[in-house]
């Protein structure tokens, strides 16, 4: 603005100059035009003046705002209180704690800073309902318990969400101050699995879980000609097609998958109907069709075993003597559970590639609750802002752990930068992939029941697939189960 106030008071006395030689006429002439030229720079002035002093007013606004914000803050959390307990089951949230919030020490294994705050991690391994358990004996106990002993922050995963999700346990997010604006970015399943039945969010999570089909690239160019993921993914476009391709596998050595599970999940999160109605016990036609699909699979040793998830044989496929050639899952089992940490495995030497698969579906997810009692509120509300609504922080859990975060404007950026490539994939950034997937994840027939159904079902088709009992007289093992499991059901 003084450039230009200067520009205009330069060119009147240009012009005064110029004609200062002509005649009377033109000296009035010129007179004139300097009056003008000065009224216009007094004008501009003027104008310069008012202006700067809006924009001081408005720094001073700002920051007399961002003042009052931290004050209110820190008067808030002066009035809460000195240690923060949160429950988990492992240590994944905790190293993204570690690792990523902006404020936090790390004391020991079990122990950390929040400024003036003692974190204290409570983690209870998931084995035999272990971690939910403890949880809710705590939980129990939050009214009575001392502020200290009392549960802050707590974790679920979706297969038993609802369990606390519909209860007075876990504090709706509103109440602490998150509003929908901040939550925008978020996928919206992420929204759904943690919404009860009045509409109302009771968690957040930072990452999301859709899943893809992780394949063996060495089998894929020695079977298919080829390892690229358009090529690969016309081999397993549809169940039909996949079934084809197991026969080729099987012919060249290879089994498709490691166990007879490892298909379930991408079935039952595309069912019609819910595992309950009308308080009696539903198998939707998929999960039918999954059965169908996979005693075929196992009787044609197109599977190397019946074993379950993560065990021996589900294991043995991540290396290269176990000649498996998919697999099932999310970001978190690429990085986390595919032994890529290993240099003598197929991860290890980036030897894994990943295609959108027969159906989409998703697997797992940590949300963050707070529970409801908690004398931690504040901290508790910006554990869940930093972990989950600052893109920057959550770019950089991307950067270093090869997650799949729940923004999406950081995956949309995220998704074409070649940095953030995944080195178990040669290289290869699925992230693309993923961010598709997550926005067709339909929840609709989530229920409370599908933890324990989904259990239950798995285990008493393995007597089928082993020959050990016919379909229907697994079916009876099944319903028994899921009887014992929820006295209320019948079938």
């Amino acid at each position: 603005m003084k450039k230009k106030v200067l520009s205009l008071m330069l060119s009147s006395m240009m012009v005064a100059g110029v004609l200062a030689g002509c005649g009377e006429g033109a000296a009035n002439t010129a007179q004139q035009a300097a009056g003008d030229a000065a009224a216009t720079v007094t004008e501009a002035a003027q104008d310069a003046a008012d202006t700067v002093a809006e924009a001081a007013q408005d720094v001073a606004d700002t920051a007399a705002d961002a003042v009052e914000e931290v004050a209110d803050a820190a008067e808030a959390a002066a009035d809460e209180g000195k240690v923060l307990n949160i429950y988990c089951w492992n240590e994944e949230f905790k190293s993204r704690i570690t690792d990523h919030h902006p404020g936090y020490a790390e004391t020991d294994a079990t122990h950390g800073t929040i400024g003036d705050v003692n974190v204290v991690w409570n983690i209870t391994p998931s084995t035999d309902n272990a971690y939910q358990n403890a949880l809710d004996d705590a939980l129990l106990k939050q009214e009575s318990a001392a502020a200290d002993d009392k549960v802050d922050l707590f974790l679920v995963e979706a297969d038993y969400a609802l369990k606390y999700v519909d209860t007075p346990y876990a504090m709706p997010v509103a109440d602490l101050g998150i509003t929908d604006a901040e939550l925008a970015n978020q996928y919206q399943y992420t929204k759904d699995v943690m919404t009860d039945s009045q509409g109302v969010l009771k968690g957040l999570s930072w990452q999301g879980c859709p899943g893809v089909l992780i394949y063996n690239r060495e089998a894929a160019k020695a079977v298919l000609g080829s390892d690229d993921p358009a090529e690969v993914q016309n081999a397993v476009k549809d169940w039909a097609t996949w079934n084809d391709t197991a026969k080729k596998m099987k012919d060249a050595g290879y089994y498709m998958v490691a166990t007879s599970n490892d298909s379930y999940r991408v079935y039952s999160n595309n069912v019609t109907s819910k595992w309950v109605v009308d308080g009696k016990i539903n198998i939707d036609k998929n999960i039918e069709k999954w059965v169908e699909d996979t005693k075929a699979l196992v009787d044609a040793k197109e599977a190397s075993s019946t074993g379950n998830l993560w065990g021996d044989e589900w294991n043995a496929g991540f290396y290269p003597d176990g000649k498996v050639f998919c697999y099932f899952g999310p970001a978190w089992m690429i990085n986390f559970s595919m032994k890529a940490d290993d240099p003598a495995s197929i991860g290890g030497q980036g030897g894994w590639g990943a295609t959108e698969g027969p159906q989409g579906f998703f697997w797992g997810g940590t949300w963050i609750c707070a529970a409801t009692g908690t004398d931690n509120a504040t901290l508790v509300a910006d554990i869940m802002r930093q972990m989950t609504t600052n893109e920057e922080l959550m770019l950089g859990i991307v950067k270093k752990d090869n997650d799949f975060v729940n923004n999406k404007p950081a995956m949309e950026k995220a998704a074409t930068d070649d940095s953030f490539a995944f080195a178990p994939l040669g290289g290869q950034n699925p992230l693309a992939i993923f961010a598709a997937g997550a926005t067709k994840i339909d929840l609709s027939n989530q229920s409370a029941y599908d933890q324990g159904c989904n259990e239950e079902f798995q285990n008493a088709m393995k007597n089928y697939f082993d020959g050990n009992a016919t379909y229907e007289e697994a079916l009876d093992l099944f319903y028994k189960g899921g009887e014992e499991k929820y006295p209320e059901l019948t079938h």
